[in-house]
């Protein structure tokens, strides 16, 4: 698995900072690209996931006037999230939504049909499983960047998932399918492009488990706005099977400055280490909700 220490994390993040003013105006002058690369490292501080944009609820994805809206939910049964002072409710996805193809709404169906049986229709890295691209950017949390000049790194605070985007080369020939997929990208002034193909179809697009294919090609493009007080990526989803038309929408992250409480105590701020534990989605006495989740993930092996 790609994962990574809160120690790891801290050595890799404090190395950058200090490299970063020596190595990004050469990178910018060898790669033929604009001297403005964008500095999405924040001297090491992360990005804080914003909920709530653009009258989205919770961390739906925000829409593009002009485009295809991404799937949101039901009308007949409205989202309510955590801590907004109503009683929460699970994701049941509007399936009238015009861009999507039959073979997606009848995926959906299957997990609206099981909320409706009764399940608790948990959030994918709630089971320790990785939710996947474009559907990572809207994870609550810290969002951290580690900018190189042949690699990019972004890593995600809570389970520390690592995605790989390596710059300015051509997409593996024949990419295996993997949670992140086959990363490129490539500086366009102040934003950084990914294109990333060869997404395992283990994981959904959205919070609503809208599926996909082999076929899924995302494309996001990351940049600093409001003065470099937040972070928003526009991502362009394409896949044939799945939508009636490629679609935009867009995720938004705030700069986070969080200090430490106290010696010691790193709780709620950029050093704390997120990490996913086992626990009871259903009632384990209750087969028939037991019977439908997914198994936890194993790792057969080390990674290192």
């Amino acid at each position: 698995m790609n994962r990574i220490t809160t120690r790891h994390l801290a050595i890799i993040l404090a190395s950058a900072c200090f490299c970063l003013a020596a190595f990004v105006p050469s990178y910018a002058a060898d790669s033929g690209s604009s001297s403005n690369v964008p500095d999405l490292m924040a001297s090491g501080f992360g990005w804080a996931s914003m909920g709530g944009q653009n009258g989205r609820i919770g961390n739906d994805f925000i829409p593009v006037p002009g485009s295809p809206e991404p799937v949101t939910y039901d009308l007949a049964h409205p989202y309510v999230p955590n801590n907004v002072g109503k009683q929460p409710t699970w994701r049941v996805a509007d399936l009238n939504n015009p861009n999507l193809t039959q073979w997606a709404k009848d995926g959906l169906k299957q997990s609206n049909d099981m909320i409706a049986e009764g399940f608790a229709m948990y959030n994918r890295t709630s089971r320790c499983w990785e939710p996947g691209i474009p559907v990572l950017n809207t994870s609550p949390g810290r969002t951290y960047f580690l900018q190189t000049p042949k690699v990019v790194y972004i890593m995600w605070q809570r389970d520390q998932i690592v995605r790989h985007i390596y710059m300015d080369v051509p997409h593996s020939k024949n990419p295996k399918p993997s949670w992140n997929g086959d990363s490129v990208g490539h500086y366009d002034g102040d934003t950084l492009v990914v294109d990333t193909i060869g997404l395992s179809t283990r994981s959904f697009v959205d919070n609503y488990r809208t599926p996909h294919s082999e076929a899924l090609h995302v494309i996001e493009r990351f940049h600093r706005i409001d003065n470099g007080k937040k972070l928003e990526v526009e991502m362009t989803i394409d896949d044939p099977k799945a939508f009636v038309h490629p679609w935009t929408a867009l995720h938004r992250w705030s700069l986070d400055r969080t200090q430490s409480k106290g010696p010691g105590n790193v709780t709620g701020t950029y050093d704390e280490e997120i990490r996913c534990m086992d626990g009871e989605m259903v009632n384990p006495l209750n087969q028939i909700e037991s019977a439908h989740l997914e198994p936890l993930p194993v790792a057969p092996r080390s990674d290192f």
